[in-house]
């Protein structure tokens, strides 16, 4: 029978990342246009965006069955994900033994979801995003992977909620600290913001993977990198800083909002305050960050 405990919480995560995720989205570019002296939309645009490209025609480029169904595929993994990370209190909806390997595998079925919706358009800007997002996706994913594994060695277990259990009891130690700090800086990576946009890049090749899109299929991919932003958030919010931590859930869920609304906050100010980087800076950066990001297991391994 499938408890109290399961239901509620899935309901709260899901609501948190996918249903406040057109709001959070709003929040940014208000935030961005101020910046910008602009006045800018208002904070519930982008659900007005949704619903208006939900009733718009569903042109098809192509007859490819994999350019229809990976958008739709881009928004399940994110649902699916949500459930992964504990956002009520210690434990997540989903938790089980090996689930952090699971996490990252969905975490990479969403982004190779956009890889194959642009590669099956036949368009040449979707392939250059396409190109681009995958070089971007191989180079920064394994940060999150090898800081997820780091914690999984401090706390001796591959549970998501034994993890975030052992750090919020047991406090920071060196590897920790280096892993945090590690997801931090490629959290804007992570969610494709500038300086990151690279597979997009509006100026550049015309919003590249989602040149083809229309209609709901190009509502869902927007949808799901919404989604993808807070998603990443409560990844660094939740499991690499679990505090404060209350018996309530509904108290913890608003802790948990405040400190996802402060990393949006940082991410919106890097992204009106900084160019985008060209790829090879990009690659770069992320390898660079990657490397010295391993330096953390290491430690783990020593149990620094």
């Amino acid at each position: 029978m499938i408890s109290d405990f399961l239901i509620y919480s899935s309901i709260i995560n899901i609501f948190v990342v996918l249903l406040l995720s057109p709001f959070f989205d709003g929040f940014t570019r208000k935030v961005r246009a101020l910046i910008q002296s602009r006045v800018g939309p208002p904070p519930l645009q982008s659900y007005y965006d949704i619903i208006k490209l939900m009733g718009k025609e569903d042109l098809k480029s192509t007859i490819n069955p994999l350019f229809r169904l990976s958008p739709y595929l881009s928004v399940v993994s994110i649902a699916v994900a949500c459930l992964l990370i504990p956002i009520t209190g210690l434990t997540p909806p989903l938790n089980f033994w090996g689930d952090i390997f699971l996490f990252i595998y969905i975490i990479t079925v969403v982004g190779i979801a956009i890889i194959i919706t642009a590669s099956a358009s036949e368009n040449p800007f979707a392939y250059i995003g396409a190109s681009r997002k995958m070089m971007l996706h191989l180079s920064v994913e394994p940060i999150l992977a090898i800081a997820l594994i780091t914690g999984a060695i401090n706390a001796g277990s591959f549970k998501i909620g034994d993890i975030v259990t052992w750090y919020h009891a047991s406090g920071p130690n060196v590897s920790m600290l280096l892993a945090t700090v590690c997801v931090f800086l490629s959290l804007q990576a992570l969610i494709g913001k500038i300086p990151f946009d690279i597979s997009e890049a509006e100026q550049e090749i015309a919003e590249g993977v989602l040149i083809e899109l229309s209609g709901p299929k190009y509502a869902c991919v927007k949808w799901a990198n919404m989604s993808r932003q807070v998603l990443f958030c409560l990844v660094f919010t939740q499991i690499f800083i679990p505090w404060p931590l209350l018996e309530n859930s509904l108290l913890n869920t608003g802790i948990a909002l405040i400190k996802v609304s402060i990393i949006i906050f940082i991410s919106t100010l890097i992204e009106a305050l900084n160019p985008r980087l060209r790829i090879d800076q990009a690659l770069k950066y992320n390898l660079t960050l990657a490397i010295f990001s391993l330096t953390s297991i290491f430690l783990a391994l020593l149990g620094v």
